[in-house]
């Protein structure tokens, strides 16, 4: 290794250290302040906790109304991620499958759609459902694909390119037709992606706020629209928003690690190839 690399390296290392104490501080201030009062809080940020204690958790579990809270989150974010990897899937193949200029100019569009925010069109859309009274769990699980789809189909529609058009035309010759050759045998090739998709959506709609609450009902509401709960006009009760917000983590987590495998090797996939 030439000298200069060899002196740059400690920098690099240095600057990485730094990037990733950076980047764990957020999880550090919530975790630490999760275990103190809200007086002690406001006391001393960055200091541990002089007496570390659960009932902040129980008191949060209790005033989120965490399992109905969960079970609304898990359901919705659920059923809109399984939503938007069926119907993208689909879209990604036939449009790779498809040289026309009508599929190009429908994946142009798609792709293009990811730059519009949802800010600019959230009261048009909510005015809209709102004439139709479809501002419910369905409506919102319908709005998620919508914004969804663009970035799913042109991840699947890049993944595409790797597998080669003979084996569909195998799977003519052998009787199958196209539905049955796209779930059979091109689906299965797709699993990298899939669980790339699905990461990058449970991300965005487990901790969406803006969204559900313009459209879910109180019954109805998720984890993030409880933890507003915490903040009112006159009291911010940050012991137990933050210890509210460990709990609501750890799920995603969870998903996060048993999936992680598959996420380098699924955005190379549909982004390169």
């Amino acid at each position: 290794m030439p000298q200069s690399k060899k002196k740059r390296l400690p920098l690099l290392e240095m600057f990485g250290v730094l990037l990733a104490l950076i980047w764990l501080s957020p999880f550090y201030l919530m975790i630490v302040n999760a275990f103190k009062t809200n007086r002690e809080i406001f006391q001393d940020v960055l200091g541990l906790p002089s007496e570390a204690t659960v009932d902040n958790f129980v008191q949060a579990y209790i005033d989120l109304n965490f399992l109905q809270a969960l079970f609304n989150s898990t359901l919705i974010t659920a059923i809109s991620i399984l939503v938007i990897i069926f119907f993208s899937s689909m879209a990604g193949y036939a449009l790779a499958r498809n040289k026309s200029v009508i599929s190009g100019i429908l994946l142009l569009i798609f792709v293009a759609a990811m730059l519009i925010p949802f800010q600019a069109v959230m009261i048009t859309l909510t005015s809209l459902f709102g004439s139709f009274h479809a501002l419910n769990t369905g409506g919102l699980i319908f709005m998620y694909l919508g914004f969804g789809c663009s970035l799913a189909i042109f991840l699947y529609h890049g993944a595409m390119k790797s597998i080669p058009i003979t084996m569909d035309e195998a799977a003519k010759i052998d009787g199958a037709n196209r539905l049955q050759t796209f779930w059979y045998i091109i689906f299965p090739l797709l699993k990298p992606i899939s669980v790339t998709v699905a990461i990058l959506n449970v991300i965005w709609i487990w901790n969406d706020f803006l969204l559900p609450s313009l459209v879910l009902s109180t019954s109805e509401a998720t984890i993030p629209l409880r933890m507003f709960s915490f903040f009112g006009e006159y009291t911010r009760q940050w012991h137990l928003a933050l210890a509210g917000l460990t709990i609501a983590i750890i799920p995603v987590i969870i998903f996060y690690f048993f999936a992680q495998k598959q996420i380098i090797k699924g955005v190379s996939e549909g982004a390169v190839k």
